[in-house]
């Protein structure tokens, strides 16, 4: 029989059985599609040797007037601004006391400093700058006391404790000369509160709503994971953590100048007091807030939007000189997220679309309702691009281009069964541009940390998946690569030559892309195949022999692969793997092997650093063996 050549589907599709999928690609990772042809992703390496502290699920690239390129980084512990690959800590202040409030005791021989200071309102975790404190006499001098500490241990309402340390981080013992207590100038700073890394679950009375589960059972419910949104303001930095303050940072600083609350800015009024999420216009620069305390309320109102004056982002209080203002929406129960398109602002709740204009006086800004029955799995589950938003919701996929619908999705079953619906907050999205494609990053079922991505070619339709663990994404605009945060407290840039270089030690990317069975001929008989001409091209490898491996199962029937013989007197058979594994060279033309079946998969993998490789169109020669 002639040479056939196998031409394989574009795109993953997991939503059937592997047989019903024929002719199309059934498992992925490490691998897209570019015209149709499967190739190993780009690789990509850490930004510098400085690490962060927390898990950023933030990134904000934007370049001062001065031509400085910044990238804000917000994680559960702190907020920074990074340029250079330096991590420079900007956190806002929540409270600083008077002068002499702070004392400190020090034992000898001991690291322990214990903190005294009434109604202190800190946690453990929790940061605090201490500042004009004097020495305690011995080993604890000034500048190991004026530091930024972690407080270790909450030992009441008026005291707390922090390990001492010197201006390199190592452990400062105090000795017997350490009896001061700081002197009377010592100022200590709280910074805002640190958040939790993940949702936390939470079951029983107590537990999710009022009135939510069965008498003395309560319901299931979790507290809010930390979550940051930010918008520039010009050169400067409106930003703000779920559930907090708004905080206002400037560029013409330092870097190492923290951010302040919004409401300490010359001419503020009227400034909200809680948010969930903030950003700025595109259209006169109005700074708005998402789900915030209504004028003269402290307490929360989850659907409220309200907005500054134009260009103005300290003034909050209507008035008829300025067009600050307020609306509520009302299908939902809390407004999740927010982002700019076309002429407008869509704003996701939990239950509908709306789109939000500008108007101009009297109403300012009014909104429309785009769509209803939907839902969005996270604040940062959303992107748009080339005039279209698409957004994961919470068991499909959906997109906006002037028309709400769900995105199909042949991966849809694969990934709603697979997420950890107690983590949907963590749940990230981020384009890549330049190959066409919308990423999502997700827990899986057994994780409580991102583990796995999905990508939507929005181009070519198509989506494709696999593992890889990140926790924020910044697509390449005002830098050259992607940016994305790690797990390993900094940041890599994507699309990188072809390894892992996320730390010191350079790995290999293992990819690997899996065909759904198919037919060897037209599977009414038993075909083997005896050689393979792969079609494989290795561009853009550094390895001096890139090489990739090409594995052929053959099967029985669809779904059934070989067994061994019954046992003597018994009636159950086990079954047997049977395939050929051939290499696959830059020079490799042809390869032999020897498989016998009605079906087949093959599964295309690299393992090795410096390997980039992108398939083609292979063929088999075949010939029939055996019965029909």
């Amino acid at each position: 029989m002639a040479l056939q050549k196998v031409q394989i589907k574009p795109g993953v599709n997991r939503e059937n059985t592997r047989y019903t999928t024929e002719g199309g690609w059934y498992e992925s990772d490490k691998v897209r599609f570019r015209q149709g042809m499967p190739e190993k992703l780009g690789g990509w390496e850490r930004i510098s040797n400085y690490t962060y502290l927390g898990v950023a699920r933030s990134l904000c690239n934007w370049v001062t007037l001065s031509g400085q390129n910044l990238v804000s980084v917000g994680t559960n512990i702190k907020y920074y601004i990074e340029r250079g690959g330096a991590y420079y800590d900007v956190t806002p202040p929540r409270a600083a006391t008077s002068a002499g409030d702070v004392t400190f005791a020090a034992a000898n021989g001991d690291a322990t400093l214990t903190i005294t200071d009434a109604s202190h309102g800190a946690k453990v975790g929790d940061f605090v700058t201490f500042s004009a404190a004097a020495t305690l006499g011995g080993n604890i001098i000034a500048a190991v006391l004026n530091q930024n500490y972690e407080i270790a241990t909450v030992v009441n309402a008026n005291s707390y404790t922090v390990e001492a340390k010197d201006t390199s981080g190592d452990t400062v013992l105090a000795n017997s000369s350490d009896t001061g207590d700081g002197g009377s100038n010592t100022v200590g700073t709280y910074q805002i509160p640190i958040g939790t890394v993940a949702a936390i679950p939470l079951t029983g009375w107590g537990g999710g709503g009022y009135g939510e589960g069965l008498w003395s059972v309560g319901a299931a419910s979790t507290t809010d994971m930390r979550l940051w949104s930010q918008s520039n303001f010009g050169e400067n930095l409106l930003f703000a953590y779920r559930g907090g303050g708004l905080y206002y940072w400037v560029a013409s600083g330092t870097e190492t100048t923290p951010a302040v609350n919004v409401t300490t800015l010359s001419g503020a009024s009227g400034v909200p007091t809680v948010v969930n999420y903030t950003t700025v216009s595109d259209i006169y620069r109005f700074a708005f807030a998402f789900g915030c305390n209504d004028y003269g309320e402290t307490a929360l109102d989850p659907m409220l939007i309200r907005w500054s004056a134009k260009e103005d982002v300290a003034n909050w209080s209507p008035a008829a000189t300025n067009e600050a203002g307020s609306l509520r929406v009302s299908n939902g129960s809390e407004i999740v997220t927010c982002m700019q398109a076309r002429q407008e602002l869509l704003v996701w709740t939990d239950s509908a679309l709306y789109g939000l204009q500008y108007l101009g006086a009297p109403e300012v800004w009014g909104a429309q309702l785009l769509g209803d029955n939907i839902s969005i799995a996270s604040q940062n589950a959303a992107v748009y691009v080339g005039g279209t938003a698409f957004w994961m919701g919470i068991d499909k996929f959906y997109t906006f281009d002037g028309t709400v619908k769900p995105l199909v999705c042949n991966l849809r079953r694969y990934v709603f069964s697979d997420i950890n619906e107690e983590q949907y907050k963590q749940v990230i999205a981020g384009t890549n541009e330049a190959f066409n494609e919308v990423w999502w990053f997700y827990p899986s079922t057994d994780s409580t940390t991102n583990d796995r991505y999905v990508v939507y070619n929005y181009v070519e339709g198509i989506w494709y998946y696999g593992t890889l663990a990140r926790t924020a994404w910044l697509d390449s605009g005002l830098r050259d690569n992607p940016l994305a945060a790690t797990y390993n407290n900094n940041l890599v840039y994507h699309e990188v030559g072809t390894d892992n270089k996320e730390t010191s030690e350079t790995a290999p990317i293992n990819a690997y892309i899996t065909s759904s069975e198919f037919d060897l001929d037209e599977g009414d008989r038993f075909m083997l195949v005896s050689r393979v001409l792969p079609d494989v091209t290795f561009e853009g490898s550094t390895a001096d022999t890139p090489a990739i491996s090409m594995t052929f199962t053959p099967l029985i029937n669809a779904g059934s692969g070989y067994t061994t013989p019954a046992s003597t007197g018994g009636n159950s058979s086990t079954a047997v793997t049977r395939s050929a594994t051939v290499p696959i060279e830059t020079f490799t033309g042809q390869a032999y092997l020897r498989v016998r079946g009605r079906q087949m998969v093959v599964k295309v993998e690299s393992t090795a650093e410096g390997v980039a490789w992108q398939l083609g169109s292979p063929r088999f020669d075949m010939r029939p063996d055996g019965r029909r």
